[in-house]
């Protein structure tokens, strides 16, 4: 559970009474829910143009466009036109023209009509000599799906569709933000990181919604972005858009989509964690199938980019900011084939390390000067703890005891000098469900109970930031 979450899964936290005496825990005044909702900005669509309409409107070469098909056929055998462009997403009058040429070069021939109707379409198959030549194609590459952009069309529509476009704007914020609860101060710091598009440190104690917020900042992006199913560069496939990171967007009805090469989506929010290796942001080559995945920063582009628990990764925290000095301050990056080939792409997104950490554990002074923003996330107060206990205390059915919460927050975080955390509560109630089933006795607030379930807390001491 993290702290600020107000979702019913998370043990939602509430607004204080009255607002704390601390500016940086001050909480945002409580949002009332029968004042009208702000109209949504015009979300601007950033598509391809139209799809191409010749071979060479495509970008790609003939002969390598006939060996894809050659794959394609090999895979799916006798096929359409129709249905080869439903796989390789190019006009079916693209297809027919590459059909033409394959069979000028014997490489297929045609199977009859596709049905008793005369306008139906021919189905065509692969010859021997087809059949040959597909083999040869995959063994140099067995990627067989949506045909490939090039790199410089790749290049073009990142640029054309930048994060620096997206400008967000104090109310479209107070909505992304509407599920937490913070402070006025981290809000006011939040906004112009995001608007930068560069990058930004939240850093503070474990559990207080530091990759929430990070969420919470993409989704209040609003534009439609595109992204290709794959990029061909140096003659190599690189598969680019993943429907695990990738959300599609809803274009409005009667919008043409262009190149069907090109996928709408959302701006990308994709979160990294303590598994991250320094090997995985490079293109990661696939030896038996012989193309590349393009690294998950990459797919970040023009997203938000979030390295989670930074500093748990094996490599040390300096390491990485090493390896995305010049990306932070240049603008772009440098990727490597097997080949030897080396190409820049743009590195346009909005990164954001979040840690446990200090500023100063993970790294020199020249490191943490690419990060551009450095906010502190605080502990929940003592007024929004209670919030969230007794949010938590009603979802699961337990009549909220102020009297026995005052005593045990005064002897574990006053006394005993633990952080509070806003993922303590839901943690400490569902341990004292378990041990309730256990001892089979209706589940309540009590001390004795809390210091059950607060022996398995890792809690940390207060440390001071200064």
């Amino acid at each position: 559970m993290k702290f600020f979450s107000k979702t019913p899964e998370a043990f939602s936290s509430r607004q204080p009474a009255e607002p704390a005496q601390d500016e940086m825990a001050r909480p945002v005044p409580a949002v009332d829910p029968e004042a009208p909702i702000p109209s949504e900005p015009d979300r601007r669509l950033f598509l391809p143009g139209a799809a191409p309409k010749t071979v060479e409107e495509t970008g790609l070469s003939e002969s390598y466009l006939i060996n894809h098909l050659c794959k394609v056929m090999h895979a799916g055998g006798t096929l359409t036109p129709a249905q080869i462009a439903d796989v390789v997403k190019l006009p079916k009058l693209v297809c027919r023209q590459l059909i033409k040429q394959m069979t000028a070069l014997m490489l297929v021939e045609a199977q009859g009509l596709d049905s008793a109707d005369i306008k139906s379409d021919i189905r065509y198959s692969l010859t021997n000599l087809g059949k040959t030549w597909a083999m040869d194609a995959l063994v140099l590459s067995q990627y067989i799906g949506p045909a490939p952009v090039t790199l410089e069309a790749f290049e073009a529509q990142i640029q054309s569709q930048s994060i620096a476009h997206e400008e967000i704007h104090r109310s479209e914020l107070d909505r992304a933000l509407a599920h937490l609860v913070i402070p006025d101060i981290l809000k006011a710091q939040l906004g112009p990181a995001a608007n930068s598009g560069r990058s930004m440190l939240l850093y503070g104690e474990p559990g207080n919604g530091k990759t929430s917020l990070a969420e919470a900042l993409g989704q209040s992006f609003r534009d439609v972005v595109s992204f290709p199913y794959a990029i061909l560069a140096g003659n190599q496939v690189i598969r680019f858009h993943d429907e695990t990171l990738h959300q599609t967007a809803e274009l409005p009805e009667g919008q043409p989509r262009g190149d069907l090469r090109w996928v709408p989506c959302h701006r990308p929010v994709v979160i990294a964690g303590g598994e991250l290796m320094l090997h995985m942001l490079d293109l990661a080559f696939e030896h038996t199938a012989r193309f590349y995945e393009a690294p998950m920063h990459l797919k970040a582009l023009g997203g938000v980019f979030v390295l989670d628990d930074f500093g748990r990764q094996s490599e040390p925290p300096q390491a990485y900011l090493n390896r995305w000095i010049v990306p932070l301050e240049k603008g772009f990056d440098i990727l490597s084939l097997h080949t030897g080939k080396k190409f820049s792409v743009p590195f346009d997104q909005l990164v954001v390390f979040s840690s446990n950490l200090m500023p100063e554990e993970m790294g020199d002074a020249a490191a943490l000067r690419r990060i551009y923003f450095k906010i502190h996330v605080p502990s929940p107060t003592k007024e929004d703890y209670f919030s969230i206990f007794q949010a938590a205390c009603e979802e699961v059915g337990i009549i909220w005891q102020p009297d026995v919460m005052e005593r045990f927050f005064a002897d574990k975080y006053e006394t005993a000098g633990y952080v509070t955390s806003g993922a303590h509560p839901g943690f400490l109630l569902r341990h004292i469900l378990a041990a309730c089933r256990y001892l089979d006795r209706e589940p309540e607030l009590s001390l004795e109970l809390l210091e059950l379930a607060w022996r398995n807390v890792a809690a940390s001491k207060r440390r001071d930031r200064t």
